[in-house]
């Protein structure tokens, strides 16, 4: 992976509002998502895509609760920083999660158990790709809590789509960390959270390092559940994020 420099423009670039859409995948499921778009762009220019994924509070078929946690500090840090940028906001189901909380033994250790939904959120992302002007080297994606969870198995799946991860107070299969140990991955919980325990974090990012990882884990002290709120509002990891490409 390379380091993009920093870049010093003269001039923001605002993300429109996120547009409710709906796709159908291959397979017939239905997602439904926010989609924000560069508020202006260049012939011949590309720009990063940020997948979001939220958390079980926001699951639902109103395709706007998704918005509540993270999407304005992200739309607003990337404007800040004077990114111009794609992201896309899908929503979940009530009766559905982006990924188990809990590890089958018996599931694939290749992270691929059967995920219709997922799928198609990935299948999202790359008819997105084919048919807006997203740099191939700079998609990304981040999620909080169940959105933690459904980032792991993401990278999972599709570790080649991905430039970078920001999974926040979530867990995975640390038998899959050797599919993405090459990708840049900032993992945020707060040491005193009791929805979901830190341990979860802390196994998936002792797996990584054990395959050679250089992810980072930060556990910030004496917080709950929500991390998200401070990850997402420091331009410093929000910098790094899109510092990071292929």
């Amino acid at each position: 992976m390379k380091t993009l420099p920093a870049l010093v423009l003269t001039m923001a670039y605002a993300a429109a509002d996120p547009e409710p859409k709906s796709f159908e995948a291959t397979d017939g499921t239905e997602v439904l998502y926010r989609f924000a778009t560069p508020g202006k762009t260049e012939e011949g220019k590309t720009h990063p895509l940020v997948l979001f994924l939220h958390g079980s509070g926001e699951r639902g078929n109103d395709n706007k609760s998704q918005l509540k946690h993270g999407v304005d500090e992200i739309l607003a840090n990337a404007e800040k920083q004077g990114q111009a940028i794609f992201l896309i906001a899908p929503q979940c189901p009530a009766d559905k999660t982006w990924a188990p909380y809990r590890i089958d033994p018996s599931s694939p250790a290749d992270g691929k158990a059967e995920n219709p939904l997922l799928d198609a959120v990935l299948e999202l992302v790359g008819e997105t790709c084919a048919n807006h002007p997203v740099d191939p080297k700079r998609i990304y994606i981040t999620g909080l809590s169940m959105g933690g969870f459904g980032t792991w198995a993401a990278i999972a799946r599709k570790p080649e789509m991905f430039a970078a991860a920001i999974p926040i107070c979530g867990g995975g299969d640390p038998r899959t960390a050797a599919r993405f140990k090459e990708m840049p991955i900032r993992i945020f919980h707060g040491d005193a959270d009791n929805i979901v325990p830190p341990s979860g974090s802390q196994r998936m990012f002792d797996a990584l390092k054990e395959a050679g990882s250089r992810a980072e884990l930060t556990l910030y002290p004496g917080v709950g559940h929500n991390s998200w709120t401070q990850t997402y509002r420091d331009e410093e990891v929000i910098r790094w994020l899109f510092a990071q490409t292929k």
